[in-house]
């Protein structure tokens, strides 16, 4: 992404979109953790803070911002409030951090927990 000005351009790597969508969806109440898009062995991994990039795929399209995350969220929890308050977190942390529009937000629950266990 990028922007252009008088004074000249900035520009935004996906991989920067990706850790600011990957710190609102660990802020939200009932994730567990993100996993990589894909999955090896049928096992969902969660990965750790540094590497939250992972479980972020970032799509520039026309100057808006599609995003598809990928968690694990805790087992008891309602699974579509849980995407729902994930879409509306991160669709407002990029754009207020981009001041760009962001035109999807896809959640994909890779597996279910109970927090504080690696079952």
């Amino acid at each position: 992404m990028s922007d252009a000005s008088s004074l000249g351009r900035v520009q935004v790597s996906p991989k920067a979109i990706a850790s600011i969508a990957g710190e609102a969806v660990l802020s939200c109440y009932g994730v567990v953790g993100m996993t990589a898009s894909t999955l090896r062995d049928g096992i969902a991994e969660i990965l750790q803070v540094d590497n939250l990039h992972r479980g972020v795929e970032i799509r520039l399209n026309d100057q808006q911002i599609a995003i598809d995350l990928y968690v694990v969220v805790e087992y008891g929890t309602r699974i579509s409030e849980v995407a729902h308050n994930v879409m509306a977190s991160v669709k407002f942390a990029v754009e207020k951090a981009l001041s760009m529009p962001v035109s999807e937000v896809n959640v994909h629950v890779q597996g279910l927990r109970i927090s504080g266990t690696d079952a």
